[in-house]
């Protein structure tokens, strides 16, 4: 989370993050984590270690929520640890930022291919290089297993 903190909006620099969900504590579960989710206006940092031990994840300057169709704004990033911090932001090209429901949560998209996806039990998920943040896939393989994931608001 330190190194992120100069990633963040120069608006959320000196905010103070909460831990929301971690699944530890709460369980594997993509409801329970948008049940977790703070006040709608509230940005997130998901930050995921699959287990092959390679940590990734999302900011979205807009709380993490199930949804209909797209939401977010161009302060929405993907990154990656691997082996040192590497940050994908938007490109312009689309607005696919985030979408979510009890099934799938994404997180960039485009020509069928999403920068970020977890599964309902948040067991699986999957990164592609997508046309929003222009990513490399974030883990070493397309599809993952997650070993730990957590969401900070703030």
């Amino acid at each position: 989370v330190p190194q992120l903190g100069l990633q963040l909006p120069p608006r959320l620099r000196q905010q103070p993050w909460h831990l929301l969900y971690s699944t530890g504590r709460d369980g594997f579960s993509l409801r329970t984590l948008y049940r977790s989710g703070a006040r709608p206006d509230s940005p997130a940092l998901l930050l995921i270690r699959d287990t092959e031990a390679q940590a990734f994840g999302a900011f979205s300057a807009s709380a993490i929520r199930s949804s209909s169709g797209f939401y977010g704004t161009g302060e929405t990033f993907l990154f990656s640890f691997c082996p040192e911090l590497k940050v994908f932001r938007w490109t312009g090209r689309n607005d696919f930022f985030v979408k979510g429901d009890v099934n799938l949560l994404m997180v960039g998209g485009g020509s069928g291919r999403f920068g970020l996806w977890l599964d309902g039990d948040l067991h699986h998920g999957g990164s592609q290089p997508c046309e929003t943040f222009d990513n490399e896939t974030l883990s070493h393989r397309e599809e993952f297993c997650i070993q730990d994931l957590e969401m900070w608001g703030l």
